[in-house]
Formats: C-alpha cells, sequence, structure tokens
C-alpha cells in the first residue's frame, strides 16, 4: 500500500467516526436527555420511565450509531429497533404494563362510590377540546386525537393510540405525556384552589363503604363485558387490566400476580422506555410540531383537570350529601399521584380531612374514561 492509498483509508476511517457526525442537533438532544435524567435522578419524577426514556435520546442522538433503523447491508433491525418493532408499533409493551397495573389496582373505592364514573369521563373534558384545538393548528384528524389524549395523564393509553394513528409522532407524544404525569403536584394545585372556595375544599365526605370479596372478583368480569360490547376497540388494553385485576382479586394466582406487578412490568418498563427516547432523533424531534405538542399536552392536561371539578361541582347541585371538589382534580388516570395532590391540597386546609380513598374512586375511573376516549378515536379514525 503506497502512502497515499495509507492516508485515503485512514481520512475514511475519521471521516466515518461520531465526532466528524455530529451536529448541533445531537448537542440539543443530549441536552434533552439529560434534562429528563436530572429529573428522574435529582428531582425523582416519574424516574421509573423518565430515566430510560432520558438516556433512550441520549443513546440514539450518537451519529452512526447501530441503535435504531436497519443494516444497510444486511437489512437486519437494530437492537432499539427491534424493541420498538415488536414492542411499541405491535401495541404488546402498553398491554402487558395495563396487565400489571390491573393486578397492582383495588377498584374497591370506585366499587363503593360508582358516581365518581362521572368524574372520570368529565375529566376527558381537555381531550376533546385539544383534539379541536390541534385540528384548527393544522393536525390531521389521527394526529389531533392522538394528541388530545396526553391530556388523560395515561403514557400506555397515549402510546397505544399514538401507535395506531400517528406513530410519527410517538416520541413527542409520549414524552409529553409522561413529563406532564410527572408534574402532577405542580400543576393541579393552583388550578384546584383557583377553582374552589374554602369552603368547599373543607368538606368531610362519609367513609366509603365496606366492598366484598364477591363485588371485587366480579367487577372486572362485568366491567370486560361492558367494555367489549360497548368500546371493543380499546379491549387490547382494558382487557389486560381487567384480567390482572382478576388474578389479583382471585387469591388463587398468587405468583402469576405478583410477576405481572412485579418482574413482568419492570422488565417491559425498561423496554418502553428505550424504545420512546429511541425515537426522539434530533432530525424527527427539532420540529415545529413537538413544541406545539408540548404547549397543547400542558393546556389539555389543565383542562382536564378543570373538568374533573366542575363535574363535582355540577353534581353536588343534585346530591344531598356533598362531595369535595377537590377529588375531581384526580379524574386524570395520573395512578395514584393525582389522588395524592387531592389529598394534600386538603390537608392544607383540614389537617384531619383525609380524601386519599375517595380520590382513588376518580382516579380509576379516570383510567376508564382515557381508554374509552382512546377507543373512541381508534373507531372513528382508524
Amino acid at each position: 500500500m503506497s502512502l497515499k492509498e495509507f492516508f485515503d483509508v485512514l481520512n475514511s476511517i475519521v471521516l466515518q467516526t461520531g465526532v466528524f457526525n455530529l451536529t448541533w442537533g445531537h448537542l440539543v438532544m443530549w441536552a434533552i436527555g439529560l434534562l429528563f435524567m436530572y429529573l428522574a435522578v435529582g428531582k425523582k419524577y416519574e424516574p421509573l420511565l423518565l430515566l430510560p426514556i432520558g438516556f433512550g435520546i441520549f443513546l440514539v442522538n450518537f451519529p452512526l450509531t447501530p441503535l435504531m433503523g436497519r443494516d444497510a447491508v444486511t437489512g437486519q433491525e437494530h437492537l432499539l429497533e427491534i424493541f420498538y418493532h415488536y414492542g411499541i408499533a405491535w401495541e404488546v409493551i402498553p398491554c402487558v404494563i395495563f396487565l400489571g397495573l390491573g393486578a397492582l389496582t383495588d377498584f374497591g373505592p370506585l366499587i363503593a362510590n360508582p358516581k365518581t364514573l362521572l368524574v372520570g369521563a368529565g375529566s376527558q373534558l381537555g381531550v376533546f377540546v385539544t383534539f379541536i384545538a390541534t385540528l384548527i393548528f393544522g393536525f390531521t384528524l389521527k394526529e389531533a386525537a392522538s394528541v388530545g389524549i396526553i391530556g388523560g395523564a395515561d403514557g400506555p393509553t397515549t402510546i397505544y393510540l399514538t401507535s395506531a394513528l400517528a406513530p410519527h409522532l410517538l416520541g413527542p407524544n409520549a414524552l409529553a405525556a409522561y413529563s406532564y404525569m410527572a408534574m402532577v403536584p405542580l400543576i393541579q394545585p393552583p388550578i384546584m384552589r383557583w377553582l374552589t372556595n374554602e369552603k368547599e375544599r373543607r368538606i368531610v365526605m362519609r367513609q366509603l363503604r365496606p366492598v366484598s370479596q364477591k363485588e371485587k372478583l366480579l367487577f372486572p368480569l362485568l366491567g370486560t363485558a361492558l367494555i367489549a360490547l360497548l368500546i371493543p376497540a380499546i379491549m387490547p388494553l382494558m382487557g389486560m387490566l381487567m384480567l390482572g385485576n382478576f388474578m389479583r382479586e382471585s387469591g388463587v394466582v398468587r405468583r402469576l400476580s405478583d410477576t405481572a406487578q412485579g418482574a413482568l412490568m419492570n422488565t417491559v418498563t425498561i423496554f418502553l422506555g428505550l424504545s420512546v427516547g429511541a425515537t426522539m432523533s434530533a432530525e424527527k424531534f427539532l420540529s415545529p410540531k413537538p413544541l406545539v405538542i408540548f404547549t397543547f399536552g400542558l393546556l389539555d392536561f389543565a383542562v382536564c383537570t378543570v373538568g374533573g371539578i366542575l363535574t363535582i361541582k355540577i353534581m353536588n347541585l343534585f346530591l344531598k350529601e356533598k362531595l369535595n371538589p377537590l377529588i375531581g382534580s384526580a379524574g386524570v388516570s395520573a395512578v395514584p399521584m393525582a389522588a395524592r395532590v387531592s389529598q394534600m391540597v386538603g390537608l392544607e386546609e383540614d389537617p384531619h380531612n383525609y380524601l386519599l380513598l375517595h380520590a382513588m374512586g376518580p382516579n380509576l375511573a379516570g383510567v376508564i374514561g382515557t381508554a374509552a376516549a382512546a377507543g373512541l378515536f381508534i373507531a372513528m379514525f382508524q
């Protein structure tokens, strides 16, 4: 090999390193990835998801790394592309997470006070307001539906709907959903205080009645049948939720229930976070549309909170035993964080007024309400 040929080969190798292919976009995305890792580690905001999402963003924004897409020669999918393709695009991971959520969930507060189902429905106000608003800003029907569902504060449902209707928006939609879920304690309290007065915040609710084991066993069965008949499009998610809950309440498959809510859910959460983060390359994310999505996501979540509180206030016009409007904010499906925020704001007014169990009813109703809204969008636009 001549000296010239040697330097030509050396130059070719050097130009194929990441150092000579860095762009300002990569640097911006590193900063975004590090920000989310800081929120997870330093602030403890939804660390189970924001940490792998942030690291996924960081990983995929190194140039020339064989993580996403396919090999140019063999056509074989790269590692994170496999996680995304078979986990997210095939809608497997959100359904497995719902199985784990069902195994973790006690629907007793919702069964004891079924009126709170109305709060879960009213809390979807922001979903439809945002859907209309994003249409005005030039989003397609499918894109607008996928952005609207962010306000429900349910990450798996957002991912499920976005994968079905607008997969190119998966990264910003999922990141917005989980970001606002993490910031529930910051976003909701000012809205709650603004919409309620001191007298309303001091309303003491009667203790919930005990719920029998038979009721807890019948609930997932009847819930499955009702949802399957009315909103069949969302059954992959809700069917897994109800199966997980039935396993929990049956008491005869403790190992399966423990696996669903523990090891299995933890495993798929890692794949979910990395897959979502890996979709956020600089070329896709650094454009006006993701910024619009983050703005509308915040508006969406705020209006959903308003919708739940106003639903309680309207219900109180007809109820003899008044409900504390603070539990209306838990109608978004950020379980159980939104219910804890209702409790926190209530204790500020009256240190002896415990609202947590009462707020869990609307909180669980919000999970069903957000899934129902997603099912409606899928039925209309898929």
